[in-house]
């Protein structure tokens, strides 16, 4: 059974939870990353989480801190309950803390290594659209502020939530393997957007999806502040808030929750968000130790498909409130090909392009690049003034 690692350890500032080497918390003795339960709205649900059951904490020093979005924990009527945030983004850190165990005999040691949670902007904001909020980061601004203040040692994003610059003394050595690219359509009256009858609500908080959702089928409507966790956006649409959703393949597989699957979307009716499925560890650019562990566990493939995507998406110098997607992949002849794509937030305006090449990082930057600056150009002034 999945575990978090050790007991809690007190809190740091800045909504940071830390789960240290010994012993283990589990809940209720359901496996993290198999937890379906909500955000709970009122006292009655509490039972839904479990009470966290902490064992003494040991007093080794763990030898690397793993820093990531994840769950926090809070008191609720004198008991220590599970808060769900983000169980991806543990999910993830999960992933990266088995793989170094695995590469690494030290790392395997009781209390070896520490999960940092660290809340970030985009977690405690969720009244808004993402594209209201504004600025680059929202998702990584606050992981980085440790990382580089060394109250952790690495770093786990989803790629897709990095901007394209990082911050200095960092860097970013390590793409894990990629996951499924695709996003999956759910619903539970249509087996795909096609079906969907005319007015039919789709939730997203996807500007990406909701442009390409409108251009192909301008008669669905689209609910563009459709946010939470998994668990939060399945349990809105069984409660009728929406009539189907699009979610990310790689996130529900992560999660072992493609059970709720309805479809999945090809990448001609529903291009991916750039670096989506691909997960990105940092450390600090001075930090020679863990820039050896990280090179250890870097899969070369995804790292130079989503440096092609990335070269895109900062020539087109996108953000949040820009339609934008891009996917470069290894065809059977082992070359790159690179399809980009941007796009109005209504959908009426949509602007393709795509390129061939050698799959070696020079070639694939400058086809980002290049295809970037096509599509700035065929999009004229104004395009991205929304």
């Amino acid at each position: 059974m999945e575990t978090l690692s050790s007991s809690l350890c007190t809190a740091h500032g800045g909504g940071m939870v830390n789960f240290c080497g010994g012993g283990s918390v589990s809940v209720l003795g359901f496996p993290i990353q198999h937890l379906k339960t909500q955000a709970f709205p009122d006292s009655k649900r509490k039972q839904s989480f479990g009470v966290i059951k902490a064992s003494v904490a040991k007093t080794e020093v763990a030898v690397l801190r793993i820093g990531t979005r994840g769950r926090r924990y809070g008191l609720v009527y004198n008991a220590l309950i599970l808060m769900p945030d983000s169980p991806l983004a543990l999910a993830q850190a999960h992933e990266t803390r088995d793989k170094l165990m695995a590469s690494h005999p030290e790392l395997a040691e009781e209390g070896a290594i520490e999960i940092v949670i660290i809340k970030t902007t985009g977690d405690k904001i969720l009244s808004q659209p993402l594209a209201d909020i504004g600025g680059k980061g929202l998702f990584t601004k606050e992981i980085d502020e440790a990382l580089i203040n060394g109250e952790i040692d690495i770093a786990v994003h989803s790629m897709k939530d990095v901007p394209t610059y990082l911050p200095e003394k960092t860097i970013l050595p390590c793409n894990l393997p990629r996951e499924d690219v695709r996003d999956a359509f759910i619903s539970l009256t249509a087996a795909s957007l096609a079906e969907l009858p005319a007015g039919s609500v789709v939730g997203t908080a996807s500007l990406r999806r909701k442009s390409q959702i409108l251009h192909r089928y301008p008669s669905l409507k689209v609910e563009e502040n459709f946010r939470g966790n998994v668990q939060t956006r399945l349990r809105k649409l069984n409660e009728g808030v929406v009539q189907a959703t699009l979610l990310a393949l790689a996130g529900l597989r992560r999660l072992s929750m493609t059970e709720n699957v309805t479809s999945t979307l090809s990448i001609d009716e529903m291009l991916p968000a750039v670096a989506q499925g691909a997960i990105g560890i940092a450390c600090r650019s001075d930090d020679d130790k863990m820039a050896a562990y990280l090179a250890s566990l870097n899969h070369e493939e995804t790292r130079l498909a989503v440096a092609c995507e990335r070269a895109f998406l900062l020539t087109l110098d996108g953000s949040c409130r820009t339609p934008i997607a891009g996917y470069a992949s290894k065809d059977a002849e082992g070359n790159c090909i690179f399809k980009g794509l941007v796009a109005s937030p209504d959908g009426t305006r949509v602007l393709e392009t795509s390129r061939k090449g050698s799959y070696s990082y020079e070639d694939m930057i400058l086809m980002g690049k290049d295809a970037g600056k096509e599509l700035l150009s065929r999009a004229g002034p104004g395009f991205f003034d929304f």
